[in-house]
């Protein structure tokens, strides 16, 4: 098998525009690294696409050698979906052409440039679409996914905004998807994840968003609060979207000494608007407490998006729930928890929902859940692999703890190396059917599998 996927890569190289990447190759460390430093494996090549013409080549080649293909945009995945042991390795890093139609609120991105580097091209036009909150995080992953961000109360989800895609799908065949050309597959895309082709560019509708109010806001975390912040963002505009992250404070400069390692809560929003309403829409979260730091104010949107991230960890876990209201007391469970954390570093991540989110039908995209009030994301951070066992057990009982009810639907994008009990809480039934429909007709043979897998053949 070995032999022969290797003569498969010998013969790309002459028919390739970008590079491929071996073994015996000096870059090879570095380009078969994704973000979590831990998850060191050894593909059999990283190709690096220049072009949808690459793609479609790669696809056809690790079609007829047999072998896995991961497809890799920021590479941010938690399960490490954008890497394989022995497979190939399709990094779309290098495709990061973007065409803006100023006047005609859009623009044509192809699919491995970053949520920063998207936004602060757009953004230069005073024109955002809204991505993630990570800027390092590939505009591909983010796409398919959803897209829940620092717009998602004013603009919605990222798909809301996707206008058409261009798609090599297994056969390695280019194809445009848009609502009138092959609807079912732009349909499944929306939501859907990796599941049916190589996404190579997106065409996206941007939005007039240029000043905002915006920035992080620390907190003193108490039970009253936690329940209190969520009350307020919930009674807060459709233009406000908040990010709240609770967690035991690191021994950063702006932190009292007093207050290392004692639960924060840290608060990243942008409120959409004028800076006279965003200070009264933000002024009932302001008042919970008397703030660590607090630097919320006007700025340009891309600004929103650190300059330089934090290191890399070395692996990450966690899970995520909808619901549509925290049950009674969560202030104080979500307490309890941290002090029970044993991973170096493990947060609660609070995200109202609802706003434009909630105004697209339940059935016009793959997104599983579109009513949910709230996300309640939880995080772990560590550095030795052996640990993931405890770290994700404790990430599932504070899952358990914050859920509304027996079943716990879950935000795709947040969904770790949970198999198909993850893929059944990411989309409800007639979704998933729907889009194991989409999956039969245009990758039958479940050559897209590194990802959070929906089957040909439906849920197992």
């Amino acid at each position: 098998m070995r032999n022969t996927l290797d003569t498969h890569i010998s013969s790309l190289r002459s028919t390739l525009n970008g590079k491929v990447i071996g073994a015996d190759d000096p870059r090879y460390d570095d380009v078969r690294r994704v973000f979590l430093t831990g998850l060191d494996r050894r593909p059999a090549a990283v190709i690096r696409a220049t072009d949808a013409s690459d793609v479609a080549r790669v696809v056809t080649m690790a079609r007829e050698a047999g072998a896995e293909l991961a497809v890799r945009s920021g590479g941010h995945s938690l399960a490490g979906y954008g890497t394989s042991e022995g497979g190939i390795v399709l990094d779309l890093s290098a495709m990061d052409a973007v065409e803006i139609d100023a006047d005609g609120r859009s623009a044509w991105a192809q699919t491995g440039i970053t949520a920063g580097d998207f936004t602060r091209r757009t953004g230069l036009y005073g024109l955002t679409t809204g991505l993630g909150d990570t800027p390092s995080v590939g505009l591909g992953g983010i796409t398919l996914g959803g897209g829940v961000g620092f717009l998602v109360r004013k603009t919605g989800l990222t798909i809301d905004d996707l206008l058409a895609a261009e798609v090599v799908t297994a056969d390695g065949h280019l194809l445009r998807a848009d609502e009138r050309t092959h609807p079912d597959l732009f349909w499944a895309l929306r939501g859907g994840g990796g599941n049916f082709g190589v996404a190579t560019r997106f065409r996206l509708r941007l939005h007039e968003i240029d000043e905002v109010v915006g920035g992080m806001l620390l907190l003193p975390a108490t039970a009253e609060v936690i329940d209190g912040l969520v009350a307020a963002a919930e009674a807060a505009p459709a233009e406000l979207s908040m990010i709240a992250n609770v967690l035991k404070a690191p021994p950063l400069p702006f932190v009292p000494a007093e207050h290392h390692g004692k639960p924060v809560v840290m608060i990243q929003m942008v409120y959409a608007g004028g800076a006279d309403a965003g200070g009264r829409a933000i002024a009932p979260i302001r008042g919970l407490a008397t703030p660590f730091m607090d630097m919320v104010r006007p700025i340009h949107y891309p600004e929103i998006y650190p300059e330089v991230e934090g290191p890399r960890p070395a692996f990450a876990g966690g899970t995520n729930v909808l619901v549509d209201a925290l049950p009674a007391g969560a202030g104080d469970t979500i307490l309890a928890h941290l002090e029970t954390a044993t991973a170096p570093m493990a947060a609660v991540q609070l995200r109202v929902l609802g706003g434009a989110m909630a105004q697209v039908a339940d059935d016009a995209t793959a997104f599983g859940h579109r009513g949910a009030k709230l996300m309640v994301n939880v995080a772990v951070m560590f550095q030795r692999a052996e640990e993931r066992a405890e770290h994700e057990a404790w990430a599932a009982d504070v899952v358990r703890a914050m859920s509304d009810g027996p079943v716990t639907p879950a935000y795709l994008g947040f969904v770790g190396d949970e198999g198909q009990d993850g893929v059944r809480r990411a989309y409800p039934a007639a979704t998933l059917e729907r889009l194991a429909q989409v999956k039969r007709r245009y990758d039958p043979d479940n050559l897209f599998r590194r990802n959070l897998n929906v089957l040909p053949g439906g849920v197992r």
